[in-house]
């Protein structure tokens, strides 16, 4: 399969990225530039495709101009679990639609088959763009709105997946998971008190993988 992976440069698309190459797929990768205060996510992101060999596409689109989130800017990032309701400010609206539609873009373009997402089943209740029944819709209407796209697939292989899971498929795989970068607050190292920072430790505690990522506060877990 010809397949555009979306490569944040985190944890989960770090190991979608591994998992894809693992299959034998036929891989490009699309990063995004969107304003994000975590931008060092996108330095892994570059380094990461261009290890693999991977075609990359950087794409700025402003979501700043047009969003409201402690992603963007707006408002400090909360800390502790993404089960707690604060979590809810680190959405940034149609955030994956907009990903999608230019990933698909270039996926149509170079005749690939597919656009595979990193999404899970974590991400359910706070981003409503991470449900599978969202991802349908958005297959349906990409198909339905481009010439000769009758067969696109949006692909979200861990969308059932808890984080541990791909933890330790990425275990599994060897993928540079420690290089990956999730901290939301963009500091110099992980701050380890913002969700996705929680996330990330308690996902290699339950894993059982040694987690080689340096946090602000506690120090490695």
């Amino acid at each position: 399969m010809r397949v555009v992976v979306s490569l944040s440069g985190g944890l989960d698309s770090t190991v979608l990225l591994t998992h894809h190459l693992e299959q034998g797929d036929e891989v490009r990768a699309i990063s995004f530039d969107y304003g994000q205060r975590h931008w060092r996510e996108l330095d892994w992101a570059q380094e990461l495709a261009a290890a693999c060999g991977v075609p990359h596409t950087l794409v700025r689109v402003d979501l700043c101009a047009v969003t409201r989130s402690a992603l963007t800017g707006h408002g400090s990032v909360p800390h502790g679990h993404y089960a707690h309701e604060s979590m809810k400010q680190t959405v940034v609206p149609s955030r994956n639609a907009t990903f999608v539609c230019l990933a698909s873009a270039l996926a149509i373009s170079h005749d690939m088959d597919a656009v595979s997402i990193a999404a899970h089943a974590g991400d359910h209740a706070i981003y409503p763009d991470c449900r599978p029944m969202w991802m349908q819709v958005m297959q349906q209407a990409v198909r339905m709105g481009n010439w000769g796209a009758s067969q696109f697939e949006l692909l979200a292989p861990f969308v059932l997946m808890t984080k541990h899971d791909i933890v330790v498929r990425g275990d599994l795989l060897g993928a540079p998971m420690h290089k990956s970068w999730s901290c939301y607050e963009g500091g110099a190292i992980h701050c380890g008190r913002c969700g996705t920072c929680v996330e990330r430790r308690e996902a290699f505690e339950l894993a059982g993988v040694p987690d080689h990522t340096e946090y602000a506060s506690g120090g490695a877990a």
